[in-house]
């Protein structure tokens, strides 16, 4: 259970969110959506539930056990196994190390301390079958596989794993620790965006477990699908009004009942409106004559009650001025890619694939988490060398912009503005300024530290700088992730009309659509093709 107490929360001298008294609770049962337009403070929000940070002001009482995913997840130690750092939920890896410590010691001793060591051997094998250790590998390897991790995958090292399949492993551990080896539990799930990285299939398990979980959850994500599916609950974070509207209902009628809220509010303001000018009219009239100023003086404030007295009419979001450069000039073939390969030690990810990068070209790249997709584009970047004899062949005036799927090209230890000046150095200040109000960001929100920044706010910035680049190839991974329905949209619209090359990885078939491909790349054999709408299903499930 979580139950929050007099909850404020501000990102600078912003204030967010509001919450008197325990207006916000999870109990046993709640599934709940979080919801509000990029930057409204869900992501903040859900840290703060957490206990990840603290609150600007008020409490938060938790009890029971916490899963949490955030948005960007930051593994602890890279070199454990994907198996382990499942495992790991329940204490289970380090557990089955110290019974093999022990058994060791049981075979190499004699007397008092082989008796000491089976003792020790007796109580961490009760707690292992007390955990569902037994069982352990099994359900972790199916709650991998429902999340598209190939049992190949669970005795690979973590670092030599994709951002997609890492993601993929930390949500697999989280559902590992909420089931507690019984398929039931009162755990309560905090989820940042769980379908990010994962495929048609793998979604729709997800919808089924979370359906089912018998604790409390709280979720965010801008899959309407899943929200209606799973939610009996909202919460809606109002930007504007810096509240929490909380709805007992699932996602549709939400939807319905907050369009005839706001409907009710408008009429209301309306009526008091015209009121409060009759009113404000007739004082005038009677402020004129010195024997009814009292009178006057009654009215207007019986005016101002009137308007004070109304729920805020929430004004339309604004919406973000999303597009891409004008493309710098350049040779016909800006970027050629010859012989790239990727190895971690003796695994090899993809070898001796080339890629030729005409000016204007339209490339989608494809393949299953882990094939290398994101691996190739930060080696067209310069992110990433090849492990081969191969590399980049630069042509006349290449001009890259990189958006990196988990924002790597964001110092979340800077502001706003520094990121937009470190990755624009030679642009003018004014532009910038006026470059960034257009993305959204003014105001106090320029010297806000990155790493505070929502999903969707890090993913307009990290656009935000590509715009001023004049980039004539734009290497795009995953560029919709996080994005609310009306930034995608313009991110879409940006898409088709940009006229520089582009090369794309992403699971969203709007992207590719907006994108009109002219070739594909399967990886991780570097297969290319002409494209056709057959390379559509692969998009969705891969």
């Amino acid at each position: 259970m979580i139950v929050t107490n007099d909850l404020e929360v501000r990102v600078g001298a912003r204030t967010l969110l509001n919450a008197p008294g325990q207006h916000l609770r999870v109990q046993p049962g709640d599934r709940i959506g979080l919801v509000g337009r990029n930057g409204a403070g869900k992501t903040t929000t859900m840290r703060i539930l957490a206990g990840e940070t603290e609150p600007y002001g008020g409490s938060v009482t938790r009890s029971g056990d916490i899963g949490y995913l955030p948005q960007d997840s930051r593994e602890g130690n890279i070199e454990q196994t994907a198996r382990d750092r499942v495992l790991s939920a329940r204490g289970l890896d380090e557990i089955k190390r110290s019974m093999a410590k022990q058994h060791a010691i049981m075979e190499e001793s004699e007397g008092a301390k082989r008796d000491k060591a089976i003792d020790r051997y007796s109580k961490l094998e009760e707690r292992f079958a007390a955990l569902g250790g037994y069982e352990a590998d099994s359900e972790a390897a199916q709650i991998c596989d429902n999340l598209g991790l190939e049992a190949r995958i669970l005795d690979q090292q973590l670092n030599t794993l994709s951002g997609g399949q890492r993601r993929r492993v930390e949500l697999a551990q989280i559902l590992f620790a909420a089931t507690n080896g019984s398929g039931k539990s009162a755990t309560t799930l905090l989820l940042d965006e769980p379908t990010n990285h994962l495929d048609a299939d793998s979604i729709g398990w997800l919808r089924t477990f979370l359906s089912k979980h018998e604790g409390g959850l709280i979720m965010i994500s801008h899959d309407v699908e899943l929200l209606d599916a799973v939610c009996n609950k909202v919460w809606f974070l109002d930007a504007v009004r810096g509240e929490a509207d909380v709805y007992n209902m699932g996602f549709s009628k939400y939807k319905d009942a907050r369009a005839l809220d706001e409907a009710r509010r408008r009429r209301e303001r309306a009526n008091a409106e015209k009121k409060a000018s009759a009113l404000q009219k007739q004082a005038a009239k009677l402020g004129a004559k010195a024997t009814k100023a009292a009178a006057a003086k009654q009215m207007l404030a019986r005016a101002d009650r009137m308007m004070n007295q109304l729920d805020e009419v929430r004004v339309a979001d604004k919406v973000a001025n999303i597009s891409f450069p004008e493309p710098a000039p350049c040779g016909k073939t800006p970027m050629n890619a010859k012989g790239l390969t990727k190895m971690y030690g003796s695994l090899e990810v993809f070898a001796g694939v080339d890629l030729a990068i005409d000016r204007g070209s339209r490339v989608v790249v494809l393949g299953y988490n882990g094939a290398g997709k994101t691996t190739l584009l930060k080696m067209l970047a310069g992110v990433e060398r090849t492990d081969g004899e191969g590399g980049i062949v630069t042509g006349h005036g290449l001009k890259i912009g990189y958006f990196a799927q988990e924002h790597d090209t964001i110092d979340g230890s800077q502001s706003v503005w520094e990121n937009t000046i470190n990755a624009c150095p030679d642009a003018n200040e004014q532009d910038l300024r006026s470059l960034l109000g257009a993305f959204m960001f003014s105001g106090d929100k320029l010297e806000q530290p990155a790493g505070t920044l929502s999903g969707g706010e890090k993913t307009r910035l990290s656009l935000a700088t590509l715009v001023s680049s004049r980039a004539n190839v734009l290497l795009l991974d995953e560029p919709t992730n996080n994005l609310d329905p009306i930034s995608r949209e313009q991110v879409l619209d940006a898409l088709k009309t940009y006229t520089g090359a582009v090369v794309l990885v992403t699971h969203d078939p709007g992207a590719v659509k907006a994108l009109e491909p002219e070739r594909v790349i399967i990886m991780p054999d570097g297969d290319e093709d002409l494209w056709s709408d057959s390379y559509m299903e692969i998009v969705e499930l891969a």
